[in-house]
């Protein structure tokens, strides 16, 4: 049995070699098919672990306060797709987050009020920058580092402000911008610091601070009356009274809230990037999409097999003659579009990762390399060699020996 099926590879391989053009445009098919399919779980694994570590990183005693409209996942979706903020009608409050702060077991909280508006700087407008009303807090419970200067507080000074490191170069062109001023919601602010350079613009706040500027939540209160808090911050004293904070938060967040679930309290591994859900869905229908140009590329083979078949009816016709049976034509021609399609496979793991490698240069995320990847392009590729061979291995079977003989190209 050995020798027989060595026997069939090597007349499949033989054949592959003398139409080498062919058998490269044939494999080609499956090869930009496996690459898409590669490219994309490559990347959004990349994105995921880069979230993962994010959240896994000095994070055990660290919970996250969240608006819920209670919907599911698609139609969450739906809203993260449709809205300019996801978090658009969050009803999280300051009382929230000073009913929080006077929870036993909480050390520090800091709300965030995220949005995207226009600064000005001696008459210079800046526009869609990244604004973060937020408290003295988020330092302590973030560990944010400063280049220069201090971080927001309160108590001397209401509108000062604190700029992320690019934001510093863009607008000051220098990190040293303290005692600079800018104007923002019709109110003139002075920099007080600047964050060290970050480079984490895919964490669970969901904030790229090195693009943002940190200005006081209370001041911002006072000038803008909707202000809308997409998060609350917490971190615990330890991480054993995490249970009971959250325990805690919950029972007096219902109370103040007359029982309205419009919130989520999310802790420990369950903190996730506020679009993961969406990266996760996204991710798997550009995978169906991918996969249909597998379909295209064993439709391709299919077709070249059916041609090969023709070409080499006479042979067929030969090979029945001096004893093989209907059964060792099949696996011949069964095992020439699984090689086929499997090259096409290797080609198309080496290209996704090569496209992959070359998108993350300008990206803050590396490509995710696993032999589960690598498991999944060998599985795909061999079942599009098996589903896109059957047909014609079996026409080929099923020749009738002495008409194939009589047969002449």
């Amino acid at each position: 049995m050995r020798l027989l099926v060595n026997t069939h590879l090597h007349l499949a391989i033989d054949s592959l070699r003398q139409n080498r053009g062919r058998t490269f445009l044939s494999a080609l098919g499956i090869a930009i098919g496996v690459a898409s399919i590669v490219l994309i779980l490559s990347l959004t694994g990349g994105i995921n672990q880069l979230i993962g570590t994010n959240s896994d990183k000095n994070n055990a005693n660290l919970v996250l306060v969240r608006p819920s409209n209670g919907k599911e996942i698609t139609d969450s979706l739906i809203d993260e797709l449709t809205n300019a903020s996801q978090y658009s009608k969050s009803n999280l409050t300051l009382e929230d987050v000073k009913v929080i702060k006077e929870t036993e077991g909480v050390e520090y909280v800091a709300p965030l009020a995220i949005s995207n508006s226009t600064i000005t700087i001696a008459d210079r407008s800046y526009e869609s920058t990244n604004v973060v009303a937020t408290n003295n807090d988020l330092q302590n419970i973030l560990d944010l580092h400063l280049k220069s200067g201090q971080f927001l507080d309160y108590s001397l000074r209401e509108n000062v402000a604190v700029l992320g490191y690019n934001v510093a170069e863009q607008v000051f062109g220098t990190t040293e911008a303290a005692t600079r001023t800018f104007n923002y919601g019709g109110q003139q602010f002075m920099v007080v610091g600047v964050l060290d350079e970050i480079n984490d613009p895919i964490n669970f706040n969901g904030v790229d601070f090195d693009n943002s500027i940190l200005i006081n939540i209370k001041f911002a209160s006072t000038f803008e009356s909707s202000i809308q808090i997409q998060q609350i911050d917490i971190r615990t004293s330890t991480t054993d009274v995490v249970d009971n904070v959250v325990s805690s938060i919950n029972e007096k967040l219902s109370k103040t809230k007359k029982g309205d679930k419009d919130y989520k309290i999310i802790t420990g591994s369950d903190e996730l990037h506020p679009a993961g859900s969406m990266i996760s869905i996204i991710s798997s229908m550009l995978t169906l999409v991918a996969s249909i140009s597998l379909i295209v590329g064993g439709v391709g083979i299919m077709n070249i097999m059916l041609v090969s078949v023709s070409e080499r009816t006479r042979e067929i016709g030969i090979r029945k003659a001096v004893g093989a049976s209907s059964g060792h034509i099949l696996l011949q021609f069964l095992f020439e579009s699984m090689i086929l399609s499997i090259i096409g496979g290797l080609m198309g793991f080496i290209l996704g990762y090569v496209f992959a490698f070359l998108i993350s240069l300008v990206t803050p995320f590396a490509p995710h390399i696993s032999w589960q990847i690598l498991g999944i392009t060998g599985a795909v590729s061999l079942t599009v060699g098996i589903l896109f061979g059957v047909y014609p291995a079996a026409k080929a079977a099923h020749k009738d020996p002495i008409a194939s003989l009589k047969f002449y190209r």
